[in-house]
C-alpha cells in the first residue's frame, strides 16, 4: 500500500535524532504531531519501527533495516528539490557538517561567520563527533576528518593549510627533569593525554628521518576536554602533545614551551567529505564553491 512520504521523512527525523522534540524541531511540528506520525506509519506498516521509553527513543531492528534504505533515497530527493536552487543567486536551507572538535575550533569556526554573512537565507548546523560514523545514514550533508579516515569513495575538498602538532609543557615541568631531545626521553615524565568517551587513548607519534615512532606515556591527567587539557598544561602538571594552533600564543608569551620540534613535522589539514552524487544539495554546494574561493583568495 502506497505510505504517505511525509511519514517516512517524519521517521527518519526521529530515528536520527533519537528525540522527539530535537526532531519535532527540525520538522517545524509539536512533538505530539510527530508522534502521531510515527504511530500512522507503524500502524500502516504493521511493525514497530522505534522503541520508546520515557528517557529514549531508538530504532527497532526493522527500523534501523528502513532508515538504512530510507537515508539515501530521501537525501536524492533534497537533493533533487535543493538543485532547483543552484540557479538562485541566494540558495537557501540547511547544511549539516559533522566534524571533530579540533577541526571545529581551528578550521571550521573561522569559516562560519563570513559564510553565513554571504548566504544570509542558509542555516547552518555543526555536531562534534570524534567517533567515524555514516555521514548519509546520520543525516549529515558532509563530514570532516583528516586525509587517513577518509572513505575511498567520497568527494574531499582540502578545508585549509597544512597543520602540525607540538608537545608542550610549562617552563616549570622543563625545569624539574633532564632535556627532552627525543622521544622516549618522555617515558617517565608527567603527561596530559587525550582519552575518547569510548576509552580509547591514541599514542603520540613521532617521525624524523622516516623513521616513526609511537610512545603511550603514563598520564597524570586523562581527559577528552581541551580546554581542560590546556588548562592543565599551562598550570604544569604535564608535557601535553596537541595541534600547534591551540598553543601557538602561548608558546609565543613563554607559558609554554615546545619539545622534540624536529620529530614532529606538518601534516596535511583535514577535509570536507561528502558522497558523490549526481545533484549536490545547494546549501553544500554553496559551503564547497565558498571554500575554494577562500583557499584561492588566501
Amino acid at each position: 500500500m502506497p505510505i504517505d512520504l511525509n511519514l517516512l521523512a517524519a521517521f527518519a527525523s526521529v530515528a536520527r535524532r533519537r528525540n522527539f522534540r530535537a526532531a519535532a524541531v527540525e520538522r517545524g511540528v509539536s512533538a505530539s504531531t510527530l508522534s502521531q506520525q510515527i504511530r500512522d506509519l507503524e500502524a500502516a506498516l504493521d511493525l514497530r519501527l522505534l522503541n520508546r521509553t520515557t528517557r529514549s527513543v531508538a530504532p527497532t531492528e526493522a527500523g534501523v533495516r528502513l532508515l538504512e534504505r530510507l537515508a539515501p533515497a530521501l537525501a536524492d530527493i533534497t537533493s533533487a528539490v535543493d538543485h532547483l536552487q543552484l540557479e538562485a543567486d541566494s540558495p537557501s536551507g540547511t547544511l549539516r557538517i559533522n566534524a571533530p572538535q579540533p577541526a571545529i575550533d581551528l578550521v571550521l569556526a573561522p569559516l562560519v561567520g563570513p559564510f553565513l554573512n554571504e548566504f544570509p537565507r542558509l542555516r547552518l548546523e555543526i555536531t562534534a563527533e570524534t567517533a567515524f560514523i555514516d555521514i548519509v545514514s546520520a543525516g549529515f550533508d558532509a563530514g570532516v576528518r583528516w586525509g587517513e579516515s577518509l572513505a575511498q569513495d567520497m568527494i574531499a575538498v582540502p578545508l585549509g593549510p597544512q597543520q602540525r602538532y607540538v608537545v608542550v609543557a610549562a617552563p616549570s615541568v622543563i625545569a624539574a627533569g633532564p632535556p627532552v631531545l627525543k622521544p622516549r626521553d618522555l617515558l617517565g615524565r608527567p603527561c596530559i593525554r587525550t582519552q575518547f568517551p569510548s576509552g580509547m587513548k591514541l599514542p603520540w607519534e613521532f617521525e624524523q628521518d622516516g623513521v616513526l615512532e609511537k610512545l603511550e606515556p603514563e598520564a597524570r591527567l586523562l581527559s577528552s576536554n581541551i580546554t581542560s587539557q590546556l588548562r592543565a598544561c599551562r598550570d604544569g602538571v604535564g608535557f601535553w602533545a596537541t595541534f600547534e594552533d591551540y598553543v601557538r600564543v602561548d608558546i609565543e608569551a613563554g607559558r609554554l614551551v615546545s619539545v622534540l620540534d624536529d620529530w614532529l613535522p606538518p601534516f596535511p589539514g583535514p577535509f570536507l567529505y561528502y558522497p558523490g552524487r549526481r545533484h549536490v544539495p545547494a546549501p553544500l554546494r554553496a559551503f564547497v564553491d565558498f571554500i575554494r574561493r577562500q583557499r584561492r583568495s588566501g
